[in-house]
């Protein structure tokens, strides 16, 4: 005993023994409900809810808790041979029903051990195949299912503390049978008046004629409620009574015991109440409990078990606390289920005139003799409220019980209750099983424990039924293996059974049972002088009291319709039994009703079914919406466009006024990929030219009429459908020109126009052909289609002119008819500018065209380009300059005048699409002609002047090609004949981007030449592989480091848990339902824990704008902050999705089992007894599984509007849904607080980075919500929108940072993320916003000069500054700055702050930077262009190197752009200025080739052993940087490029 228990003890006994410390009406102690401290020395002797007592070695299977007797027989083979027998057979001893009844109800009055335990842990009988009741078909795969009973969970982890199993009840009679197992349940039975039960009659709608029973149960007390297996299904347990006994509702014969008892205790407190009336209704409850408890004491132990056992106890000798009164394991598990032999297969009932009733049907089977025992189980009211006790009990009595001996009736063996899935069982078989679940040794064991002699001879067992029936024994021989020394203690001990009642070995255990029972009873009613609760004279009266008194003062039932010996019907007693009943008698008993089985899953197959389609398909309307909100994203457009429309109407309408041109305003359907556009129609009379031009300013397409052939005829075709707004004009040779309008109207006034044109030109036209807009779309020839043909145009080109061996293939597979078609192919002037990447325009394009379009017949022919294609394959420099020569020798008398050079300087500069000023064309012709000598002709330029001009450019020449590309097909390289290793050198970026040697050295540091040691580079395919993996790890190191830590411990988080509920939680229940599937549902649903939470510490900003100024930077990669986010949501979607499978199958599983073993293992989820949970309470009315649905639903929203398309066309829906995590985690907290399945663990993963984010959040707010003036707003070109900001005070940030904003005028709580452009130094913050979206277009219409005017400059919210890896340019000695379009906005706060610190003479470790700035035109820039001016002035230690490259032209050298370069070099060496840009930095045609920049980098700073490289910009231009490190960083001897890139 612990210290507290003897403490209690000793406080007890100080309450108890102690004179005068309470008043003389509490000094009377009462037994207590549960039997605890009923022995002071030991106070859980006997209590309920303690372990059964082992008197017996145990014999479990492993010596701890595994079943015993694993070598032994099938139970039911046994149950079969030993229990098998005809029925009908009368007691010896004329034992009758009625003792057979009361002895079940006294067995529970001590002993209740049949719960099952929790976890469930089934122990299945195996059934034999082609039993005749459980397996009639021969399948041999049933198995009857059995379930260990409930365990002390502190036991059966070793061999010195195997498994004990627990009685639930005391085990003293002190009146559970009556009154419950608890004060609890005993207070749930009380009136509270008078001390009195409840009763029925206590209820307002009870009558006078309502029977005296107790009350209903409608507060659902925890009775015992299995199936009835007549009607094979679950019923309300508020059909039961109020009773004590747990499991008092299993049949009427011992529900009749029950009210019997229920009556008795009344009848004491009302004849209590009339002897002390002042006495309180505690005082009459607990006099009247101890009068029934000490009747039912005397009744058990003095008429009933020497009637059981036919002879009586031992004298009794006094109260010994040394005496365990614990009920023993073999007394539960075999002794006291000697009784079944007795029970018969249906009770008689008959009145006080001896007429047997015959049952109605009200009891389900009519006109039968007597109630059949099996399908009375668990429908006991049925009997009871048709006649009460009083005609059961008169039948009991009349009613001879079974026959002494080992035959079972079939109604329990073979047809007592059982699950759903199994409706009936065989209890004999369940007893044998019971014995081995409680590890009990063998039945010689058991003699020899109690002193009985071994048996070594299977006659010897039983010898006068060995005489009678040798073939048992025979059998039960056969299948022992001959051995007696593995025998199960229950059948062996029915096997002993005498007439006189149990055979020796349950004889001694019962009556050892009964005798320690009574010994260790401080409470027993003989013990008076002790407790006080009785006097001498009082004893005595309870000694002379007999159940038969009992019954007749508590039912209607007079003494001469009684036995005098109610346990026995002798002779003279009256109304004896019609016939002895025997189950196979038809005329007597109904049969028992068939086994049956039962689905657990019926009825959730819908609900399952709907749910998981439903959870599915609820993708398919948040995609829907997302389609719908990029729609009205688009009609907006759509809007704006019509306004374009209509506004270009009106311009065109004022522009056209005065204009011989007819203009029409449409909408071209260009082909089902890119759509439609707005476009504006001239129509030139004169010209007779159709231009196309998109928004009614760029022209995009022209249509030349005037040089259609003789017979050619212009279509028009007509869409016939309801709408009537499409309408395409075909032109032969042209790819067709689909226009849509919005009214049909619109479309008649363009025909009208479209006629009229033609109708001026003399140009024939066909009848209008009409058909359907569908049609229309799919048979139009548009410009992809036409592209095809010129792909295969151009192949043929370059096979024949350049004999490419690939194109082999495709010829021998060209028919006669293809062939036909392609040589009267003829490409249009537009389609020739397309090809060169163009304006039609151009004059360029125009002389070009008009060369090679030797016949003047408006369209170049396949031999005609074929000619001229060779001459730039394979000419030299000096046919390529006669070729440019010619393009201008408009006169064609072999010389170019200056008017006709300088318009072929003028179109050189119309290429780049810039605007030079006359006089600087001038200057640089004067140049020109000054060098060559040639300024003082006036006959004009000849070819051999112009070669002059040419001389220092003849490489360029050479290797300048046409830079054709059309669809996939590109002009192939082809190799000059002077390409050595000197001419491949200057071929480098530097060669081409560079300047001269002398401004180089202006502009480059002196670095130091330091000698180098020459390394090998791998040879071999897995060399070089392997050389370039550990290039790229080298590269990446950090956040290869940080991502495989984070996976490896994300799935060590999935591991511990999976390997805990596969290993440590192995016997936990759920996981030997669900298979392994729970153990991966768990794993996943820690790692999703993780995950989630992980996100928010991955958006503290400010945080990781703190961090990453520390020595933490060098080595966490805080940059790449948003892409770990989204490597840690595709981790959290992956688990996610992993946790929602597994619950569907899980769920499944769940929804198969029974309803006891789901109480056990959601002990959280109440259900009712006799409801069967489904799938559709455990997903949709349960807080896990609700909340399971709505995250799912969730986690699809975010996901879905999270996808770069969303993001794209979308925004504000990407932020709206992105900003409901909170719900999101609320959600999560709601789902594990649930409890389904352990208790919550979410909080241990979510405190840490909620408080992180929460912090962060409130830095933000307390900064983004304090509004911030706007100091001056420009509308510049290429959409662009300036803001300048005001500082903040204490606003501090490093060039290259980032900050977010919100308009207070536009979505105030919409922020988005810009780059600074101003430098730390400045006064004030300045931004520079493209408008690409609704928002950031919103922000361009809002602080439009025009709209200002009319209120003041809206202000702002600011949060910020955050960092990125742009501000990481000053860690490296030399940075490269990639920026692209927009994307140059970081490095404008950069290339300033170079400027500022170089100016003002600050030290910092950067030595050199290159900025690349890469833009269709810089004219769209303008702003950007003032900036690099400004540093260029300023940088005075010639820091930054910035080169320009416009991108309207492809490749570095072809014909036009040679000539570019050509000009630009002159003018750079007259002025030192750009001849475009004005700017001393080198401007460049055409994209960069970082690949070779990068060689020449690594060149020029050869001791430099890391490169920085930052770029900003579209995916495709990061990409390519990235590849050029990444090539780079494959060159073991090489640098290191560390790159740094955001994408916008």
């Amino acid at each position: 005993m612990t210290v507290w228990e003897w403490i209690s003890v000793a406080l007890c006994c100080c309450c108890v023994c102690l004179p005068g410390t309470v008043k003389a009406e509490e000094e009377i102690e009462y037994s207590p409900f549960d039997g605890w401290y009923n022995n002071f020395a030991h106070p859980d002797w006997g209590a309920a809810e303690t372990n059964l007592l082992r008197l017996l070695p145990h014999a479990y299977g492993d010596g701890v808790y595994a079943p015993s007797g694993a070598n032994r027989p099938n139970p039911i083979e046994i149950s079969e041979i030993a229990f098998r027998g005809p029925t009908g057979l009368g007691s010896y001893r004329n034992r009758t029903a009625l003792l057979v009844f009361f002895g079940q109800q006294m067995v529970e009055e001590i002993l209740d051990a049949q719960r099952p335990g929790c976890p469930p842990e089934y122990f299945n009988i195996k059934v034999p195949k082609g039993h005749h009741q459980y397996d009639p078909l021969g399948k041999g795969d049933r198995e009857l299912p059995l379930l260990r009973t409930r365990h002390d969970q502190r036991t059966g982890f070793s061999p010195n503390v195997p498994r004990e199993q627990i009685n639930e009840v005391s085990a003293f009679f002190d009146g559970s049978l009556m009154y419950g197992p608890s004060k609890t349940w005993s207070d749930a039975l009380r009136s509270f008046k008078n001390g009195l039960l409840l009763s029925i009659r206590d209820s307002d709608n009870a009558t006078d004629s309502t029977m005296d029973f107790p009350a209903i149960n409608d507060i659902r007390l925890p009775f015992a409620n299995p199936p009835p297996p007549r009607e094979h299904k679950l019923k309300p347990i508020s059909r039961f009574f109020r009773i004590g006994n747990p499991r008092g509702n299993e049949n009427p014969f011992l529900l009749t015991f029950g009210i019997l008892w229920y009556r008795y205790h009344n009848y004491q407190a009302r004849r209590l109440k009339q002897m002390n009336s002042s006495w309180s209704d505690e005082k009459l409850f607990n006099e009247a409990r101890k009068w029934t408890i000490a009747v039912h004491q005397k009744i058990v132990y003095y008429d009933w078990l020497p009637s059981w056992l036919g002879e009586p106890l031992a004298n009794y000798t006094g109260y010994d606390p040394n005496v365990h009164p614990q009920i023993a394991v073999v007394f539960q598990s075999a002794a006291m289920r000697f009784g079944h032999t007795l029970v018969p297969p249906g009770v008689y009932r008959r009145d006080a005139n001896c007429n047997f009733k015959n049952t109605t049907s009200k009891t389900h089977f009519a006109n039968q003799k007597a109630l059949r025992t099996c399908n009375t189980f668990w429908n006991p009211q049925e009997a009871i409220r048709e006649s009460d006790i009083d005609e059961i009990l008169m039948g009991m009595m009349s009613q001879i019980a079974e026959r002494e001996d080992n035959i079972i009736t079939p109604d329990l063996r073979g047809n007592v209750f059982g699950p759903l899935e199994f409706s009936r069982r065989d209890l004999m078989a369940v007893n044998i099983q019971r014995g081995r679940d409680h590890g009990l040794p063998d039945y010689n064991t058991a003699r020899e424990f109690f002193g009985l002699p071994r048996i070594t001879k299977w006659k010897d067992i039983n010898p006068d039924l060995y005489n009678k029936t040798p073939d048992i024994f025979e059998d039960l021989a056969k299948l022992y293996n001959n051995s007696l020394d593995d025998v199960d203690i229950w059948p062996a001990g029915i096997l002993e059974t005498t007439e006189k009642g149990p055979g020796p070995l349950f004889r001694t255990i019962i009556m050892n049972q009964f005798t320690r029972i009574r010994s260790g009873d401080r409470f027993w009613f003989e013990n008076y002088k002790q407790t006080k609760l009785f006097t001498e004279e009082e004893v005595e009266e309870i000694r002379s009291i007999t159940l038969r008194d009992v019954i007749m003062q508590v039912t209607k039932i007079k003494s001469e319709h009684m036995n005098k010996d109610v346990f026995f019907h002798r002779s003279g007693d009256p109304c004896p039994q019609p016939a002895q009943l025997n189950h196979s008698n038809r005329s007597q008993l109904e049969d028992c009703t068939p086994v049956q089985t039962f689905d657990y899953f019926s009825d959730s197959e819908v609900s399952y079914s709907l749910s998981i389609l439903c959870l599915l398909a609820t993708i398919f309307p948040i995609v829907g919406v997302l389609w719908y909100l990029v729609r009205l994203h688009q009609d907006s457009v759509k809007t704006e466009q019509a306004a374009l429309r209509k506004a270009s109407k009106r311009r065109s309408a004022l522009l056209t006024k005065n204009s011989k041109n007819i203009t029409i305003q449409a909408i071209e359907w260009i082909d089902e990929k890119e759509g439609e556009r707005n476009v504006t129609l001239e129509l030139n009379q004169e010209k007779r030219l159709i231009v196309v031009k998109e928004n009614g300013t760029n022209p995009v397409r022209t249509i030349d009429l005037s040089h259609l052939r003789q017979g050619d005829e212009i279509e028009l075709v007509l869409s016939a459908d309801v709408n009537m707004r499409m309408m395409v004009i075909r032109i032969p040779k042209e790819y067709d020109l689909v226009l849509v309008f919005e009214q049909p109207n619109e479309r008649e006034e363009c025909s009208t126009k479209v006629k009229t044109f033609l109708a001026s030109g003399g140009i024939p036209l066909k009848s209008p052909h009409v058909t359907s807009e569908k049609i229309i779309r799919k048979t139009a020839r548009t410009k992809a289609k036409r592209q095809k043909e010129l792909e295969t145009f151009f192949s043929e080109i370059f096979a024949h002119a350049l004999k490419y061996e690939h194109q082999t293939t495709s010829r021998a597979s060209t028919s006669f008819r293809e062939a036909s078609d392609l040589v009267n192919c003829e490409l249009t002037k537009t389609e020739f500018a397309d090809v060169l990447s163009l304006r039609s325009d151009s004059l360029f394009v125009t002389n070009m065209f008009n060369l090679i379009d030797s016949n003047d017949n408006g369209y170049i022919s396949f031999r005609e380009f074929l000619d001229f294609f060779v001459i730039f394959s394979k000419g030299s420099a000096q046919d390529k300059a006669k070729l440019l020569f010619d393009m201008y020798d408009l006169q064609k008398d072999g010389k170019l005048s200056k008017e006709e050079f300088k318009t072929m300087l003028r179109s050189m500069v119309d290429l780049a699409n810039e605007k030079i000023e006359e006089s600087q064309i001038d200057d640089l012709i004067t140049k020109l002609l000054t060098k060559t000598g040639i300024s003082s002709k006036e006959t004009g330029i000849t070819f051999e002047d112009f070669q002059k001009l040419m001389q220092d450019y003849q490489e360029e020449l050479n290797y300048a090609s046409l830079n054709i590309q059309i669809g996939d097909v590109k002009a192939p390289e082809f190799k000059g004949r002077r390409e050595n290793a000197t001419f491949k050198a200057r071929k480098t970026i530097f060669r081409a981007y560079g300047r001269d040697k002398s401004d180089r050295s202006k502009r480059l540091s002196n670095i130091p030449s330091i000698k180098t040691i020459e390394q090998s580079s791998p040879v071999g395919p897995t060399a070089q592989a392997m050389a370039n993996f550990v290039k790229y790890v080298e590269n990446y190191k950090r956040q290869i480091f940080w991502l495989v830590l984070y996976t490896l411990v994300v799935f060590g988080i999935f591991i511990e848990r999976a390997y805990y509920y596969s290993v440590e939680r192995e016997h936990g229940g759920l996981r030997r339902i669900a298979g392994y599937g729970v153990t991966v549902t768990r794993g996943a649903a820690s790692a999703m824990m993780f995950t989630y939470t992980s996100l928010l510490v991955t958006m503290c900003r400010n945080l990781i704008t703190f961090l990453r100024e520390t020595f933490f930077h060098r080595f966490v990669p805080f940059d790449d902050a948003i892409s770990f986010h989204k490597y840690i949501a595709f981790q959290a979607l992956l688990f996610t999705l992993i946790h929602i499978i597994g619950h569907c199958i899980n769920f499944y599983h769940i929804s198969t089992q029974t309803a006891d073993d789901l109480a056990c293992l959601f002990r959280n989820f109440f259900h009712p007894t006799d409801a069967l949970p489904k799938f559709h309470r455990w997903c949709w009315e349960t807080i896990t599984g609700l909340t399971g649905v709505v995250l799912t639903v969730h986690m699809f929203v975010i996901y879905v509007f999270g996808i770069e398309y969303a993001r794209r066309h979308t925004y504000k829906g990407f932020w709206m849904t992105h900003n409901t995590y909170p719900i999101f985690y609320i959600l999560t907290i709601l789902h594990g607080a649930g409890r389904l399945v352990q208790p919550p663990l979410f909080y241990y993963f979510f405190l840490g980075p909620a408080i992180l984010f929460a912090i962060d959040q409130l830095i933000s707010i307390s900064r983004k919500k304090i509004e911030i003036a706007v100091v001056r707003a420009e509308i510049l070109p290429s959409d662009v929108t300036f803001l300048e900001i005001r500082k903040p005070a204490n606003f501090k940030y490093k060039s290259g940072q980032w900050v977010r904003i919100a308009c207070l005028a536009h979505r105030k709580d919409e922020y988005h993320p810009f780059t600074l452009t101003s430098a730390p130094h400045e006064e004030n913050l300045a931004l520079h916003i493209r408008a690409v979206g609704p928002w950031t277009i919103g922000i361009r219409r809002l602080y439009d000069p025009r709209v200002v005017r009319e209120h003041a400059i809206p202000k702002v919210f600011l949060d910020g500054p955050y960092g990125e890896g742009h501000q990481d340019w000053d860690m490296y000695e030399v940075s490269i700055l990639v920026g692209g379009g927009i994307g140059v906005t970081p490095f404008a706060s950069i290339i300033k702050d170079i400027a500022h610190k170089s100016q003002s003479g600050l030290k910092f470790v950067c030595k050199k930077v290159y900025f690349i700035w890469v833009t269709r035109t810089q004219r769209h820039f303008e702003w950007m262009t003032d900036i690099i001016r400004e540093v260029e002035d300023k940088d005075s230690r010639a820091i930054v190197s910035v080169h320009i490259f416009i991108t309207q032209f492809k490749e570095k050298f072809d014909i036009r752009t040679t000539m570019l370069y050509i000009c630009e070099r002159y003018f750079q060496k007259i002025s030192d200025r750009s001849l475009f840009t004005g700017l001393q930095s080198v401007t460049h045609f055409g994209r960069p080739d970082f690949k070779h920049f990068f060689d020449v980098i690594r060149a020029e700073h050869s001791s430099t052993n890391v490169f920085g490289v930052f770029s900003c910009g579209p995916p495709p231009m990061t990409s390519n940087v990235e590849k050029a490190c990444a090539g780079q960083n494959k060159d073991e001897t090489g640098a290191l490029f560390v790159h740094h890139y955001e994408n916008f």
